[in-house]
């Protein structure tokens, strides 16, 4: 008798996950909107305040913040294996202020006028409730490229606020807009004999920027149907 030897079942094909799968796309769309960290979490409010008068250090800013928030989310996952619960926001830290050292750095070498005008909130990035924020909740719980994409997504929501604040208080309290005079300056002259140039105090100063601020969150939670008791 001939033995019958019976070939082994094939192993079904791994399925590889889409590189921009329905999560993905929820971490880079859900905090431009949804899952503001300013308007809805009301996270980063200092340099929403402080950097928006003019649009050149909010740009700067909100570059600086995309690279540290990204970078340090990536470094996070790729570590978090390795890192002991109990000293993990020293980890944090640690990786986060080496980011924006760097950071710094390269400001100081390649914007020096705007690194001077924004050199104590680049170095509040540290402490900035977001990044801390992503790090501990996000990266340690997701691969890389997730964490990257939730990185680049809470970024760039907090960007487009701080560009929406600056757009209006530069324009309002200057009449510029990177330094192009887009309102004339007739408007904003002092009107007495020798009529100087002036800025309207209101939008210069933080509270300016304050009730900016307050406009933008209410407009976007009342558009959003955001309620604090349903949430």
């Amino acid at each position: 008798m001939t033995a019958i030897i019976e070939s082994p079942e094939a192993a079904p094909p791994k399925v590889r996950k889409p590189l921009f799968g329905k999560k993905e796309k929820a971490a880079v769309l859900d905090p431009l909107w949804d899952h503001n960290p300013i308007a809805m979490q009301i996270l980063g409010i200092c340099s929403a305040l402080a950097v928006t008068i003019k649009m050149a250090p909010t740009l700067a800013m909100c570059a600086s913040v995309i690279v540290v928030l990204c970078a340090s989310n990536v470094v996070i996952s790729l570590l978090r294996r390795m890192i002991p619960s109990n000293i993990r926001i020293i980890v944090m830290l640690t990786v986060i202020s080496s980011l924006v050292t760097v950071v710094s750095l390269a400001l100081n070498a390649y914007m020096y006028d705007v690194s001077k005008q924004i050199s104590v909130f680049i170095a509040l990035i540290v402490t900035n409730c977001i990044v801390l924020g992503r790090a501990e909740a996000f990266a340690m719980a997701n691969g890389p490229w997730r964490s990257f994409l939730d990185g680049l997504g809470n970024a760039l929501g907090y960007a487009w606020i701080l560009i929406a604040v600056a757009t209006v208080r530069e324009i309002g309290g200057s009449g510029q807009l990177l330094g192009m005079r887009v309102i004339p300056a007739s408007w904003y002259s002092s009107g007495v004999a020798d009529p100087g140039y002036i800025n309207n105090g209101l939008l210069v100063l933080a509270p300016g920027a304050f009730l900016l601020l307050g406009v933008l969150v209410w407009v976007q939670r009342s558009i959003s149907g955001y309620s604090e008791g349903r949430s």
